[in-house]
């Protein structure tokens, strides 16, 4: 083992998975975080998986190898505990001018399972073999237990305000906010949309040298269903909002980001704008008679943590031993999760990954701008 006191700062789906994966191989781990076990976008986030959506881009391979392992999770920790299935995913378009000036035709598209007002065409974007859903929070939570009876690791409710760096170079521990200090020989930043700010946990010349890291702010509303549906659509038209359905009988319905900025606001506390929710609500009511007459019982925002280029950070930080970044990932953070937390939990232990080649996803690759 290469290192032999890791500790984790950030509790969400790339923590977990770190965590998950090194507790795989017996290695316990410290996790900390401000709030708990994805306290922020890892416990709002939608779940969709694809597994060929990003082919023939630098993320590709790591999107095949997250998908399968999410497969394999589902067999692990139980499918039932994380509300895992495979399911189907339509493109389906809207009849804006039918909207506003019509009444609803209540017809619904052939092939489609549950959209029916004034839709005008669909496309299969995927079937069962290439589409899949998870619920995060349930994810986040089982992978946690796992890492924590197995391995032994366990959760410090903190702030990391420093990383300790010896003369040698070598990260020897984190300081925290209450004055304490975790000691440890290999850091993990897993801080999402915060990550930017993880640049004043070193020397200059050593946290430039994380890429910038952005948030962008997505709003999700979500309905109890009559019945459970089992087709994912992206729709076309008022506002391109997504929906979800689960196996649990919720459908999650997400849409209308902001634009990409440096998050101020705290994990855990992103400010639910009701304009927002007010237009989702809009959208759900032009689009379905069966979800839109119903109320959400939940409206929460998340902000998804993006790089300049749109390429997710996994690799070591240059000019300091035992320091290593995983963040960035966009809407396909908790899909590309697993093989992320697989890749660190081998650069950790063996130097090098066995499964997915991440050079062009590194600090230094020649993606970044």
């Amino acid at each position: 083992v290469a290192f032999s006191k890791i500790v984790i700062a950030g509790g969400g789906i790339i923590g977990n998975s770190v965590s998950y994966y090194l507790a795989k191989l017996n290695i316990a781990t410290t996790v900390i975080d401000p709030i708990g076990i994805a306290p922020a976008a890892s416990g709002k986030a939608g779940g969709f998986l694809a597994r060929d959506w990003s082919d023939g881009s630098p993320i590709g391979p790591l999107q095949q190898r997250s998908f399968d392992l999410h497969a394999q999770q589902a067999e692990d920790l139980g499918a039932e505990n994380i509300d895992y299935r495979r399911l189907v995913c339509m493109a389906v378009g809207c009849d804006e001018r039918a909207a506003a000036v019509a009444k609803p035709s209540g017809k619904k598209l052939e092939g489609v399972e549950w959209a029916d007002i004034n839709v005008s065409g669909k496309n299969i974007m995927g079937g069962t073999d290439t589409i899949a859903q998870v619920h995060p929070k349930k994810l986040c939570d089982a992978m946690w237990k796992y890492s924590k009876d197995h391995a032994g690791s366990k959760l410090i409710i903190g702030k990391v305000v420093e990383a300790v760096v010896d003369d040698d170079g070598s990260i020897s521990g984190v300081k925290l906010d209450d004055g304490s200090t975790v000691e440890c020989d290999a850091l993990v930043i897993a801080c999402g949309p915060w990550t930017d700010a993880t640049k004043s946990w070193f020397p200059p010349e050593i946290g430039r040298g994380i890429p910038r890291m952005l948030g962008i702010k997505y709003h999700s509303i979500l309905i109890q269903s009559p019945r459970v549906l089992n087709e994912a659509v992206f729709f076309s038209g008022h506002g391109d909002p997504e929906v979800y359905p689960r196996p649990d009988g919720d459908a999650y319905i997400t849409g209308f980001p902001d634009p990409a900025v440096v998050v101020t606001e705290s994990p855990g506390k992103e400010k639910v704008r009701p304009e927002v929710v007010s237009r989702l609500i809009d959208a759900t009511k032009k689009v379905s008679s069966l979800l839109g007459p119903i109320p959400p019982h939940t409206e929460q925002a998340c902000y998804l943590p993006t790089t300049n280029d749109g390429i997710p950070v996994i690799g070591e930080i240059p000019g300091v031993k035992g320091a290593f970044v995983g963040s960035g990932h966009g809407c396909w953070g908790i899909l590309n999760g697993p093989a992320t937390g697989e890749a660190m939990a081998e650069l950790l232990t063996e130097g090098e990954t066995k499964h997915v080649d991440i050079k062009l996803l590194g600090v230094d690759s020649p993606y970044r701008r």
